[in-house]
C-alpha cells in the first residue's frame, strides 16, 4: 500500500507564500494522476489542483493564477506552490494519488492532511 505524506503547511500572513509537498512512500511504476484538495471547517472538500500523467494541470477557480502544481518524477513527489495567500485559503490540504506501485499493484491513496492558516 502506497502511503502519502504531506508537508509544508503552516501559518502565514495574507499575501504570503507556502509550498506543500506530497511524497509517496514507495516507488511508483505508473502515475495516473494526482490532486490537491482542501477542506475548511464546516465546508465540503474542494478541489484545488490536479496534474495528469501527461502533466496536464487543472485548478479550482478560487486558486487559478495564484497556485501551481508540479511533480518530480524521480522523487515521486508532487508540489503545490501557493502564492498571494488569502484568509479564505485557510484549510486542511490533502493530497491524492492514483497509480501503481513498484510491484504493479494499483492504488488510490490519500494523505493525512496538512493545515494551512492564513491570517494577520
Amino acid at each position: 500500500q502506497v502511503q502519502l505524506a504531506e508537508s509544508g503547511g503552516g501559518s502565514v500572513q495574507p499575501g504570503g507564500s507556502l509550498r506543500l509537498s506530497c511524497a509517496a512512500s514507495r516507488m511508483i511504476s505508473r502515475f495516473n494522476g494526482m490532486g490537491w484538495y482542501r477542506q475548511a471547517p464546516e465546508k465540503p472538500r474542494e478541489l484545488v489542483a490536479t496534474i495528469s500523467s501527461g502533466d496536464a494541470v487543472n485548478y479550482g477557480a478560487s486558486v487559478k493564477g495564484r497556485f501551481a502544481i508540479s511533480r518530480d518524477r524521480v522523487k515521486t513527489t508532487v508540489y503545490l506552490q501557493m502564492n498571494k495567500l488569502k484568509p479564505e485559503d485557510t484549510a486542511v490540504y490533502y493530497c491524492y494519488m492514483d497509480g501503481a506501485d513498484d510491484g504493479l499493484n494499483a492504488f488510490q491513496s490519500w494523505g493525512q492532511g496538512t493545515q494551512v492558516t492564513v491570517s494577520s
